[in-house]
């Protein structure tokens, strides 16, 4: 069993010729909204691509923006373990993409902000923890601490970046961040290697957008090539990567097999649009990989 607990949004996202650059106004051409929040992509990863049994704890308001949320979470599978914070809204995004797949995103946390550490649910049965940093860093270093103490191996997905401290790192297994948030996360500016080497987290695996993405392990560097597609919306390709990853390092895969299943699931995402609407099915990752044989 995977526990997430983490973020819950309701995206609204404006698809655009180009993001607009500081004072710009770009006339939109699409308007929808998807459920999203990293904290519950990457639950819906886990149980969705990755088949893991997974549990997700999450606050939300009392606002309609909290309804299509729930309903995502369970259509994908998750049990839904949900803080109801009243008066306060259901944490929103605001994404802009192109039509290139880029996209800028602006967050408002609302409830999120309202996950506190007596939130966290019994870890009995629970073999990963796997959390993130758009909920508040005292939580989150609260509940890594607890994981660790129950022998729960720990995940955490260093994003949005942010300072972190040696309390919480010395609490994690895995470290799954991008280049910028590993540069940021060590105050590295030299290569990757040389910011690697500033971790003594044990295992710590960065994101490369098209490249692919590489860990290092105590067995030494191991490099995941992307798999080629022609995106639509990269929205929720990292969320895809970690969430699904996880799920794989949950059934016993080793990390490079757990790698190249979450580069697939990520691969995927990246050909539809919105967040949790574009994770693929475990048996649509299966079949990319079977048509994508080394």
């Amino acid at each position: 069993m995977i526990l997430v607990a983490g973020s819950a949004n309701l995206d609204f996202v404006v698809r655009a010729h180009h993001i607009p650059a500081p004072g710009e106004t770009v006339l939109g051409h699409e308007f929808r909204t998807f459920p999203g929040g990293k904290g519950a992509n990457q639950a819906v990863a886990c149980a969705r691509a990755g088949a893991a049994a997974t549990r997700m704890l999450c606050a939300i308001g009392d606002d309609a923006f909290a309804a299509p949320i729930e309903a995502s979470l369970r259509d994908a599978g998750v049990e839904l373990l949900a803080v109801r914070v009243a008066g306060t809204p259901t944490g929103t995004a605001f994404i802009c993409v192109s039509d290139d797949a880029e996209n800028a995103i602006t967050v408002a946390p609302g409830a999120n902000h309202c996950l506190l550490p007596h939130h966290l649910p019994s870890l009995e049965g629970v073999t990963h923890l796997l959390l993130q940093l758009e909920t508040p860093l005292p939580t989150v270093t609260a509940f890594a601490r607890a994981a660790r103490a129950m022998h729960v191996t720990v995940v955490l997905n260093a994003s949005p970046a942010q300072p972190l401290t040696e309390d919480l790192l010395s609490q994690v297994d895995i470290l799954v961040v991008n280049e910028g948030e590993l540069a940021s996360i060590t105050q590295c500016k030299g290569s990757i290697a040389e910011a690697l080497g500033r971790l003594a987290v044990p295992y710590v695996v960065v994101t490369l957008g098209h490249r692919g993405s590489c860990a290092r392990t105590p067995q030494g560097m191991q490099f995941q090539a992307a798999f080629p597609v022609s995106p639509v919306d990269t929205t929720a390709a990292g969320d895809t990567f970690c969430g699904t990853m996880v799920a794989a390092l949950s059934q016993g895969k080793f990390m490079a097999e757990a790698m190249r299943y979450a580069s697939a699931a990520s691969a995927l995402a990246c050909t539809r649009p919105g967040a949790q609407g574009s994770i693929p099915l475990a048996a649509e990752v299966t079949d990319f990989l079977h048509q994508h044989a080394p």
